[in-house]
């Protein structure tokens, strides 16, 4: 598998290369919620590079699966994303298949663990953002939600 050299593609309206952060956001999100001048990008990224539309089309092939909920597809895609040879997609499609199983059991059952695991994303940032600075004081302040006394 050869590693591929993608050249850059320039925005329709500044002539500007479109960044690689851009590209990857706009490979992502799907159609219906693109702005017009996000939906011109994408038809000239599709226009300037293959290897996005190739991976634009499994990225939403892959969302649908997620937004589905049903796994029978997957290895179908994993198939078709090996088979493109671009190493990112290559990459995560082989863990992907390493882990089926379980990644099938995260698409399938209809529970997730979202909402404590961003309670504890918030609680470390706080405790990041004030280590050496407070006590737990503060850190209970900043974490409880504020109350208003009459």
């Amino acid at each position: 598998m050869e590693h591929q050299i993608l050249e850059p593609v320039r925005g329709p309206e500044t002539g500007h290369a479109i960044s690689p952060v851009i590209a990857a956001a706009l490979c992502i999100k799907p159609s219906g919620k693109l702005t017009s001048d996000q939906a011109r990008k994408v038809d000239t990224l599709k226009a300037g590079s293959p290897a996005f539309t190739t991976m634009r089309s499994l990225a939403m092939r892959f969302n649908g699966i997620m937004r589905g909920r049903q796994a029978g597809p997957l290895p179908a895609w994993i198939d078709d994303a090996i088979e493109t040879g671009l190493t990112p997609i290559v990459r995560f499609a082989r863990t992907l298949n390493r882990d089926f199983n379980v990644v099938k059991k995260a698409i399938e059952m209809p529970c997730n663990n979202g909402q404590a695991e961003g309670q504890i994303n918030r609680l470390k940032t706080l405790k990041r953002a004030m280590y050496g600075r407070a006590g737990p004081e503060l850190l209970r302040a900043r974490m409880l939600p504020f109350r208003h006394t009459d």
